[in-house]
């Protein structure tokens, strides 16, 4: 037996995804809109995913998200290491301009999607495979018409995905990020299918336009102007 269904969560908004700073493993808080995203989230991933189990990676930023559905839903959270964010080693904290200045070859050796060597970052691939194991590990235990939400990272969810579909981590760069407190639905294949999990919706969010999830909620933003 195995879940009918997998959603990948991002953790809500913190002080270095503000500033775009690279996170990695460094265990920082919600700021507060992140707070604001998870709220907002849960009440808009409940309405179409309540989950029977909830894992999340043991940052904290992701703990807090993942608390937000879970009080919603009635059920406890379940951490789990193997979900937290890449480790990006020694670029860990540092704005796009520090790696660049710091790092030029590795940052553009990064940005073309290979592996730059002298950081001290994970590769895609354990990557992928760590967040698969613990996936499918928690999956297991669950029955085919039951859903487990996972509450993870950018970086780490979109190997997962790209690990779930069987597709190279290493080389594959087809599935995009994710927006803070967005999430993606996976739902299990035929027996005897190829690949195994199907994306059903990838960065579903609460409907906010992004301008208006990323500004919080004490930002009165101007109205788009409407065209001629």
């Amino acid at each position: 037996m195995t879940a009918g269904t997998i959603v990948l969560l991002r953790h809500g908004r913190t002080a270095y995804n503000a500033a775009m700073r690279l996170q990695g493993q460094i265990d920082i808080p919600l700021d507060e809109v992140g707070r604001w995203q998870a709220a907002e989230g849960a009440a808009a991933l409940v309405a179409s995913h309540r989950a029977s189990r909830i894992v999340s990676s043991d940052l904290v930023r992701a703990v807090d998200t993942a608390s937000a559905y879970a009080a919603l839903v009635g059920a406890p959270v379940t951490t789990d290491p193997r979900l937290r964010e890449r480790s990006f080693g020694r670029w860990e904290g540092l704005t796009p301009e520090e790696m660049a200045a710091g790092w030029p070859a590795e940052r553009d050796e990064w940005r073309r999607g290979g592996e730059p060597r002298g950081i001290g970052a994970e590769t895609k691939v354990e990557v992928a495979a760590r967040m698969v194991d613990a996936a499918l590990e928690h999956a297991e235990e669950l029955g085919g018409d039951e859903c487990l939400v996972v509450v993870s990272h950018g970086a780490a969810i979109s190997l997962a995905i790209t690990g779930l579909l069987g597709l190279d981590a290493a080389g594959w760069r087809g599935i995009s990020g994710m927006n803070n407190v967005h999430w993606s639905h996976l739902h299990r294949s035929a027996q005897g299918a190829v690949p195994e999990w199907r994306l059903v919706a990838h960065n579903v969010g609460a409907g906010y336009p992004l301008d208006r999830w990323q500004a919080g909620p004490h930002v009165d933003l101007e109205p788009e102007p409407k065209s001629a």
